[in-house]
């Protein structure tokens, strides 16, 4: 919206032409959502507080107690900058823009009536998981199909590491990025167990994501690195950097002894955008890789259910697995330091690999 309002004043007052560039837009869209975020933060805590808008905690698993009652539903706070810093930053004549802010708030919109249920319901059950599944993955298929049915999009499937493999999947792509879109969003949902522990991934894979999006933008960069040139993916640096500024507001109010606690609102919001960024720039396996938390901790919960019901026993002492390590006598602050370090070196080797091939 700035953009569109600001740009042509540039012809008269030249002070206006830095808004042309998509980094001067990604570095105050971050800045944005982080002062939105820092703003209204406090306003947010005392409000849900007074609505008694808590976290029900499950009595089984690990002694989380002391946090039953902490204001939940504080990925609104997230969502809300995010959004906000978007629509003011971003050029909103491109498709994949709207694609990826309708996703948003469509997983947004879900994860709230969860969090509603589980708030009025005074328990920890929420949308049955089988209902759940189910919009994500009619949303998901939704922009997996409006993907795919863009006539400048690249029907080959680049594969990291690999400089000459890039497979043509046809029309199997759809449920592939349908895939890619749900996994992420429930790998971030089961992440969301300490304080602190989802934020820090998300915000770190969002900034990864940055760079990638802007170099799939850029002809130069991407010819040098040799990934994928996708005109238009440099708005979603913009997004990322709206993201990477929300993130860290709202880290503010979640770090431990949390404040705030994200809910599902955020979680599934959240995944699912970073599963989206990744198919819009085609890089839907690097994804697996920076955002390999995510995945441990989905595999993780996959493999305990698998094991139980095929052989009565557990794997893990309780999933998924940052209660495992709970269980083991880890600190809560040592297991969400320690996700962020494997978060971080995952995000660097993901970048290595845009050489490595």
């Amino acid at each position: 919206m700035l953009y569109h309002l600001l740009y042509p004043l540039s012809e008269a007052y030249g002070v206006f032409n830095v808004v042309r560039y998509i980094t001067f837009r990604t570095a105050a869209a971050t800045l944005t959502s982080l002062f939105i975020c820092l703003v209204l933060g406090p306003w947010l805590i005392r409000k849900l507080s007074a609505l008694r808008i808590g976290q029900p905690i499950r009595e089984i698993g690990p002694d989380h107690q002391a946090k039953e009652g902490t204001p939940t539903m504080g990925g609104l706070l997230i969502l809300f900058s995010l959004l906000v810093s978007v629509l003011l930053w971003s050029e909103l004549d491109h498709r994949m823009v709207w694609i990826l802010v309708g996703l948003t708030a469509g997983y947004g919109v879900l994860g709230f009536i969860d969090d509603y249920q589980k708030v009025t319901q005074g328990s920890s059950a929420g949308i049955s998981a089988r209902t759940k599944l189910v919009w994500q993955i009619l949303f998901a298929t939704g922009v997996a199909i409006a993907i795919y049915t863009d006539p400048a999009f690249d029907k080959e499937l680049a594969v990291p590491f690999f400089k000459n493999f890039t497979p043509n999947i046809g029309v199997f792509y759809v449920p592939l990025a349908a895939f890619i879109i749900v996994a992420a969003s429930n790998g971030v949902n089961l992440t969301d167990g300490l304080d602190g522990l989802a934020i820090g991934p998300v915000m770190i894979t969002a900034a990864t994501f940055l760079l990638l999006s802007y170099a799939a933008g850029h002809t130069g960069i991407a010819e040098y690195l040799n990934i994928k040139y996708v005109p238009g993916s440099g708005q979603l640096a913009i997004f990322c950097g709206a993201m990477v500024g929300g993130s860290l507001g709202f880290l503010w109010f979640n770090a431990s002894p949390a404040e705030l606690f994200m809910g599902d609102v955020g979680s599934l919001a959240l995944g699912g955008a970073l599963g989206t960024i990744a198919v819009l720039i085609r890089q839907e396996i690097l994804l697996a890789v920076v955002g390999g938390i995510f995945v441990v901790e989905t595999v993780s919960v996959i493999i305990q259910v698998a094991s139980f019901k095929l052989t009565g026993k557990r794997v893990f002492l309780m999933a998924p697995i940052h209660h495992h390590f709970e269980k083991l006598g880890w600190a809560e602050q040592k297991i969400v330091i320690r996700f962020w370090i494997v978060s971080i070196i995952l995000a660097l080797v993901a970048l290595s690999s845009l050489k490595l091939r």
